[in-house]
């Protein structure tokens, strides 16, 4: 690593802590904010979680209006008709509160006030010109680390395709992470939000991008989730829980920024598309599939992740407690109540075929997976985790 250009790629700001989301207005206040545009869903809505952010808007007097379409894995049209409210009412500030969805179209917003076409003109790597209007992030859930992360996903939905604009200037001005907004969370939202962290973390790690600060962040990442997210599924308000699954989500978004993303999320976009599956949900499956692949190929860094999830490797090979992460990720989705068969979500083997032609479009994601990935490998994976 210290023979490499080395990159730590976050917001200007963190804000972590039971009760900051009534820290908005002031950080708001920062830049001057007269007119704000809250983007969110209609579940945040439902839930009552925007009520601290309006109440501390309201006492820094800065008057707001509620974009409450986004949906989930959300389509391009969702950034491109929220940006056309935010230009329509004056807005000068975006504030995201939800999910990684929401907070990827608040980034989306905040770039597509400022610049020509719609979002898709975009996609691709370093393709926004400049900056967008300032952003402050909340997340309601804790796994997609959206807050930090300088990527924005959505949907092309004519080539039915999931799309990535990745750029320094969709980062967050302010993340703000409050564990509290994630209480409401059910089980289901809860184990596929958790799972979705503890890949970015392993993938990160495991990446052959990694750099000492995804190093860092990842292994931490992974602690926290190993320990936390069985016990945030099995009870809403155990708040400790909760404080460290959303600490936990936060690292491994700021790891992903460093290391990026490689096969797990290579593979499970068709997934998403084809079955209606969440985010956290596609990747889940495949991850333990995925894991025994790659094993041979940083067989130490597996045999790491394999202590630091709790299993005692004392006496095993790197080999065989590599293996033994394996297991332990199959236990992990039955523990969560994640089905890992794609079988249960519909497929069939007549779809295999279809599914490695969606994998083999971000073959890119191959490229710093730390084992080559042919398309007869990838065959393979879909075939065993049918």
């Amino acid at each position: 690593m210290i023979n490499k250009v080395n990159l730590f790629i976050s917001p200007s700001k963190v804000i972590f802590g039971n009760g900051t989301a009534n820290m908005v207005g002031q950080e708001a206040a920062q830049f001057k904010a007269k007119k704000a545009l809250i983007v969110t869903d209609k579940g945040v809505v439902k839930a009552d979680l925007l009520a601290s952010v309006q109440d501390s808007l309201k006492a820094q007097k800065i008057d707001f209006d509620i974009f409450d379409k986004v949906e989930a894995e959300p389509p391009a049209r969702n950034i491109d008709d929220g940006a056309k409210l935010a230009v329509s009412i004056g807005a000068d500030i975006v504030i995201g509160v939800g999910g990684g969805s929401s907070l990827d179209v608040a980034k989306g917003i905040s770039i597509m006030t400022k610049h020509k076409g719609k979002v898709l003109d975009y996609a691709g790597r370093d393709t926004v010109p400049g900056s967008g209007l300032p952003k402050i992030l909340l997340p309601t859930t804790a796994g997609t680390g959206s807050e930090v992360t300088r990527v924005i996903v959505f949907i092309d939905e004519v080539e039915k395709l999931k799309k990535s604009v990745y750029s320094q200037f969709v980062l967050a001005d302010v993340a703000i992470v409050d564990p509290l907004l994630t209480l409401s969370m059910p089980p289901k939202v809860t184990a596929d939000t958790g799972i979705d962290a503890m890949i970015h973390a392993i993938e990160a790690y495991a990446s052959l991008n990694v750099t000492p600060f995804s190093e860092i962040t990842a292994i931490e990442a992974i602690r926290l989730v190993a320990e936390n997210l069985p016990a945030a599924y099995a009870k809403a308000e155990n708040i400790e829980a909760r404080a460290n699954m959303s600490l936990a989500a936060t690292l491994a978004g700021l790891a992903l920024n460093s290391a990026g993303a490689a096969a797990i999320h290579g593979l499970s976009n068709i997934l998403g598309i084809k079955y209606k599956m969440s985010h956290g949900r596609a990747n889940a499956v495949l991850l333990p599939y995925v894991i025994d692949y790659n094993k041979i190929g940083d067989l130490n860094r597996y045999a790491t992740i394999a202590q630091v999830v709790g299993i005692d490797t004392e006496g095993l090979s790197p080999y065989e407690a590599a293996e033994e992460l394996v297991a332990y990720l199959f236990n992990l989705l039955e523990i969560l109540n994640i089905p890992a068969r794609l079988s249960d979500y519909g497929a069939t083997e007549a779809d295999i075929p279809a599914l490695v032609a969606g994998g083999m479009k971000l073959a890119r994601l191959f490229v710093p997976n730390p084992r080559n990935m042919t398309e007869e490998d990838v065959r393979n994976i879909y075939t065993s985790a049918l």
